[in-house]
């Protein structure tokens, strides 16, 4: 007969966090969220760190490029979904590496006898309002000249005029020399009250922009997380089927970490492609692999070289895969039986393998119950899909706003690579559903609210980093009585009026 495994299969809502001491240090403004998003030595620091525990899910319907961006920007990190085709997914990394880099490469260029007609269209076309002039109207040419929209006027300059006529010629630009730091580039902004500032060779040759705008977006965020060269940092999401031709584009496009996105990570599949990163990479491309839900699954995978594990099968709000297979358990359960795995392995190797709760989440508090119970960071799909960043449609539903979310397992995705067990390459029945969610607003009013909660639960714990609320949290089972008795009972609550009626 099958192996029977005695414990219950407990989910988030079974417990809740039991208060230790606060002290007077410990107050939500000096707690850290800082937490290692792949493996590293013992005594050594994680290559890339999260600057809050949030990484938003490989699902057509809540990571795009926007979606990263914002996130990216407030401490996270998104993973781009993978079930589009390579150019498509590439591409979308390449914008989030070059929305904010401090050094931007110059990606709107024209010659000077380029007209005003070509500026406007090239505007229109990637967006950027400021155009390098160069001699061969490359990225890297000869600096000659620059433009923005304040050198011309639409609706009264000819569309043919020349460039060269209304430029602001490289005799009146200030510029800095390549090799110069971004401190110092901005000095040179704020001394001499410009808004761009070109970097050129020794030869003149244009190498990078460096913004004003920048800088006062870093001010107003200062949780960005970035890469040494100030580019935001962007993940994305792989599967185990067209890995040899994906993951080089990707790396060419500049990823900075990649992730299996599969139901079921237990598997020879997802070794194989870990291989191939290792073969062909070394450690230098950081690659995560999933899900699993117990110590077995994270052995096999940690053994084959994932620089994270993601945990959790069936946890997922749009997740059926229970329901169809009979396959999973509780994300709670899971958790803590995958984190004491982990432990294990760091004392046995001296390697840290940071694991990712992925699923589970239905209350705020549950975040921080999942970071207590293990988890270094956690993915979340519905919870990033409500917001504006999120890629899909905001309708009206019923007198309500809502939002389109959808499965990477449903019909509507198609994303048969995700629960491929060889076979044919077709989706063979559905394990995720198409649905709404309640619109939310904008992402950044959002998190705050969020991390305001899981910082305060801390506090309540006695902690002040992610590391300690792990060893100083106590959780206790809650009855179904005692579940009832957290929310409103026993009153007759007050009709609030919304500000729209």
């Amino acid at each position: 007969m099958a192996q029977i495994i005695d414990h219950i299969s407990r989910t988030f809502n079974e417990y809740l966090l039991m208060p230790g001491l606060t002290t007077k240090e410990c107050i939500p403004g000096k707690v850290s969220l800082q937490t290692p998003l792949v493996k590293y030595r013992k005594g050594d620091k994680a290559g890339l760190l999260l600057n809050i525990p949030f990484v938003s899910a490989i699902m057509q319907s809540v990571s795009d490029d926007c979606m990263a961006i914002a996130l990216a920007r407030n401490g996270g990190l998104s993973f781009i979904f993978g079930s589009q085709s390579v150019e498509s997914q590439a591409e979308m990394v390449r914008k989030v590496k070059k929305y904010k880099a401090g050094f931007v490469n110059s990606d709107a260029n024209l010659t000077p006898e380029h007209t005003l007609g070509d500026v406007i269209e090239l505007k229109e076309r990637t967006g950027f309002s400021t155009v390098g002039i160069t001699h061969d109207g490359t990225s890297n040419g000869k600096l000659l000249g620059m433009v923005t929209s304040r050198d011309y006027r639409p609706g009264r300059d000819s569309a043919d005029k020349k460039v060269k006529d209304f430029m602001t010629p490289f005799a009146k630009l200030v510029t800095g020399k390549y090799g110069i730091s971004l401190d110092e580039a901005n000095d040179i902004i704020w001394d001499n009250k410009i808004n761009t500032l070109p970097v050129i060779d020794e030869n003149r040759h244009l190498k990078y922009f460096v913004f004003r705008k920048d800088y006062d977006n870093h001010k107003n965020n200062p949780n960005e997380l970035l890469d040494d060269r100030k580019s935001l940092l962007a993940g994305a999401g792989i599967n185990t089927r067209d890995y040899a031709e994906r993951i080089p584009r990707l790396v060419d496009a500049g990823v900075d970490v990649l992730c299996i996105d599969s139901s079921d990570g237990y598997s020879e599949w997802q070794q194989e492609t870990i291989r191939f990163v290792r073969d062909t990479y070394g450690d230098r491309v950081k690659t995560g692999a999933g899900n699993v839900v117990d110590r077995d699954g994270f052995r096999y995978l940690a053994d084959a070289g994932a620089d994270f594990i993601k945990v959790g099968i069936g946890g997922g709000s749009i997740c059926i895969t229970r329901e169809q297979k009979g396959i999973g358990r509780g994300q709670a359960t899971a958790l803590i039986e995958v984190a004491g795995a982990r432990d294990e392995y760091f004392e046995e190797t001296g390697v840290y393998i940071p694991i990712c709760s992925d699923g589970g989440i239905v209350q705020d508090y549950h975040m921080a119950l999942a970071l207590a119970m293990g988890a270094d960071f956690i993915m979340m799909g519905r919870y990033f899909a409500r917001f504006d960043e999120s890629p899909t449609k905001k309708l009206m539903l019923g007198g309500t706003h809502v939002k389109e979310y959808w499965g990477e397992g449903s019909n509507r995705a198609r994303n048969w690579q995700r629960y491929d067990m060889g076979g044919s390459a077709r989706l063979k029945f559905e394990e995720g559903v198409d649905s709404y969610v309640p619109y939310a607003g904008k992402l950044k009013d959002n998190l705050e609210v969020t991390l305001g909660k899981v910082k305060s639960t801390m506090c309540s714990c006695g902690a002040l980093s992610i590391p300690e609320l792990k060893r100083v949290a106590k959780i206790t089972l809650v009855s179904s009585t005692s579940i009832i008795e957290g929310g409103a009972h026993d009153v007759i609550l007050k009709e609030t009026k919304t500000s729209e009626e």
